[in-house]
């Protein structure tokens, strides 16, 4: 691929991600040509160490670093140490993820991939090579504040990069020239980013894990009757036999017509998703299947299967196609593929455990995730039926996987920079909602999470709709809201998102064509302003909109605005770029934002999205004269696209008001109409 460089240290890892499952790169006529490396190899220093190994990349005066994969704590890197290994329980700033990618973006306008499956410990900018040496300042604090004080590195400040148990590594630079270059090209490098059916673009409901067939009915009924935007409805651990570990075994006592249910959930227009995780209980129909290719560690009682060997991986891929994709099942939520150490009673398995293909349990954590995304993607190919998936854990060159990365922490702050570092990696992330102590934290979380990736409620914990009540022991014990007014404010937030899908739609292809990604940091589009570097409460939705989310318990909050004009998205107000800006807002307003010359394809909200759904476009304009949008066309459901079965569709909006449609490519339907 062009402009990419690979330099080989040592005898690198064949476990690597790069080497294990390899990638498919996406075309790159979008981005500049023959642009140099940012370093040549002599520049970076190799050693080999009795732990492992040990490189330095340099690092130029005032370069910032982005990126690790999703980060829940920070934003900016520079300055930072960070030990990147797979937890579910990332409690500090110290590089533990759900997700970590040891993948760095710069400002200076290039992206560093580190092909290992191994832990990554990096030190950025902290160190400088031979530092007594160069030491201008021999004084001493007498204070713990001098003593500790930020200090800026200059001259000999590097990367420090240690990986344990390996006697080399590849490092592949992706050259800019800009930092939003060198991040598109790291997605394309990877195989483009994902379409999902526009589907799961709505809004997502999980219901009570101890729901039942006829519970399950009657929610979906409810949700109908208070005219809740759904597309996709979710089943928690409950309708297996066994849950930890997993039989994937429907349980006929509480489920006992699954065939029936599915049909009247499809014509409700519900896709159904099921929760289910890796590790095979004794009684799983794949047990036997999965023995020989499993670690010699259980979790739960459960194997842990190796998925880097092809019979296990084809193993769970017949099984689940048979038994749920062929059902009507449209996508699964994977838990547990991580590992939990920071809780009273971690769970997993040692990083020393041995599997049949000679991953030690280090990489298996690294890489099991990422590997049950790549188990399941040929099954989709099979039935040609796009998904929309939530997994817990993920990893490198992630892009093209039609997954979205979720939590069982639930910080509203953290939540919201994991959209912003999840961009930076070839991630998705939900910021999915739950019970909440307050109406104004439910509506807070709501706002926020239909202004990202992927909209969902997951109510397992709760066997009544949040907005019938959002106190989690009310609600369990039926005290459930004798008006409707929490319901009518919840359908205006999702029917918000539903406005948007043709907009989101749109951003989703170009993501797959020039690997831009949907919603990302301020700093990807904005490099040449400083001011975006530190930014981790306000992101980029698509080119033209910029959310700023509020959290709870505040009246009002500033919002940075890059140079140029822009536009309240709700009221049209005018507001000037290159500052921060004041705003008091209600408990119902929403700061969103869009540049000037932007045209929003806003559609009226549907309930849900079927093959058949025609948009009737009531577009936005925020500025004067002629203006345009494109928009994406095709079935959004299946993989015909990828065969031309697809249209560019150009809105086009004339200074008096007018609206035209024009279309060009092989889609025969129409999507859209104004």
């Amino acid at each position: 691929m062009n402009s990419v460089y690979c330099y080989s240290f040592g005898t690198p890892d064949e476990a690597s991600p790069l080497r294990l499952y390899g990638t498919t790169p996406a075309d790159d006529v979008c981005l500049p040509k023959d642009v140099p490396a940012p370093f040549a190899k002599e520049e970076i220093t190799f050693r080999l160490r009795k732990r492992g190994i040990l490189l330095t990349v340099p690092v130029r005066d005032g370069e910032q670093f982005f990126g690790l994969g999703l980060q829940l704590k920070s934003v900016a890197q520079r300055g930072k140490k960070k030990h990147l290994r797979v937890n579910s329980d990332p409690t500090l700033d110290l590089g533990d993820s759900h997700a970590p990618v040891p993948f760095l973006l710069s400002t200076a306008g290039y992206g560093l991939f580190i092909d290992t499956s191994r832990d990554v410990i990096l030190s950025i900018a902290t160190h400088v090579k031979d530092s007594f040496a160069d030491k201008k300042d021999a004084s001493l604090a007498d204070n713990t504040s001098d003593l500790y004080a930020e200090r800026e590195l200059t001259g000999g400040a590097h990367i420090c990069i240690e990986i344990p148990a390996v006697g080399g590594v590849d490092l592949i630079f992706f050259a800019g020239p800009t930092m939003k270059d060198a991040l598109m090209r790291y997605n394309l490098f990877s195989g483009g980013g994902v379409l999902p059916p526009m589907w799961g673009l709505g809004n997502w409901y999980r219901t009570w894990t101890s729901s039942t067939e006829s519970d399950v009915l009657a929610q979906a009924k409810s949700i109908r009757e208070d005219g809740i935007p759904c597309d996709v409805f979710g089943l928690e651990p409950g309708w297996q036999t066994h849950a930890y570990s997993c039989t994937y075994v429907w349980n006929k006592e509480k489920y006992p017509d699954v065939e029936g249910m599915i049909a009247k959930m499809k014509d409700d227009g519900f896709r159904m998703n099921l929760w289910t995780h890796l590790y095979v209980h004794p009684d799983s129909p794949i047990y036997r299947e999965q023995l020989p290719f499993a670690g010699d560690y259980r979790v739960w009682g459960g194997l842990v299967p190796d998925l880097s060997v092809p019979e296990a991986r084809e193993s769970f891929r017949r099984y689940y196609e048979k038994t749920f994709l062929e059902a009507g099942i449209s996508g699964f939520k994977v838990d547990e593929c991580d590992g939990s150490d920071y809780i009273r009673f971690p769970w997993s398995y040692p990083e020393a455990t041995d599997f049949p293909s000679g991953l030690d349990g280090e990489q298996t954590h690294n890489l099991m995730g990422r590997l049950f995304e790549r188990t399941l993607e040929p099954a989709y190919r099979a039935v040609n039926r796009r998904t929309f998936s939530l997994i817990r854990s993920s990893g490198a060159l992630a892009a093209p996987m039609p997954y979205v990365l979720y939590s069982d922490l639930y910080d509203l702050k953290d939540f919201i920079r994991g959209v912003i570092t999840a961009g930076f990696s070839g991630l998705l992330w939900c910021p999915e909602v739950r019970q909440s102590s307050t109406e104004e934290e439910l509506i807070r979380r709501l706002q926020t999470v239909v202004l990202s990736p992927l909209s969902m409620i997951n109510g397992w914990m709760i066997p009544h709709p949040v907005w019938k009540q959002f106190d989690e022991a009310k609600n369990k014990n039926g005290e459930l809201s004798e008006d409707d007014t929490l319901t009518k404010r919840v359908k205006a937030i999702f029917e918000l998102r539903m406005t948007l899908l043709p907009y989101l739609y749109r951003a989703y292809d170009e993501y797959r064509q020039t690997g831009l990604p949907p919603f990302r940091s301020l700093a990807v589009d904005y490099t040449s302003d400083p001011a975006t570097y530190e930014i981790d409460d306000q992101y980029m939705i698509g080119n033209d909109l910029m959310y700023a989310p509020m959290l709870c318990g505040r009246s009002g909050r500033e919002v940075y605005f890059p140079a140029g004009n822009w536009y309240n998205y709700f009221t049209g107000e005018k507001i000037e770029g290159g500052k921060k800006t004041a705003f008091t807002v209600g408990e119902d307003d929403i700061l969103l934002f869009a540049k000037e010359g932007a045209l929003i394809p806003t559609a009226l909200p549907v309930t849900n999205v079927t093959a058949d759904t025609v948009f009737i476009l009531v577009p936005k304009r925020f500025g004067e004269g002629t203006l345009t949008c494109t928009l994406t066309e095709d079935d959004g459901e299946t993989f015909d696209f990828l065969g031309g079965k697809r249209n560019d569709v150009t809105l086009t909006s004339s200074e008096d008001g007018t609206f035209s449609l024009t279309r060009r490519g092989g889609y025969e339907g129409i999507r859209y109409t104004v």
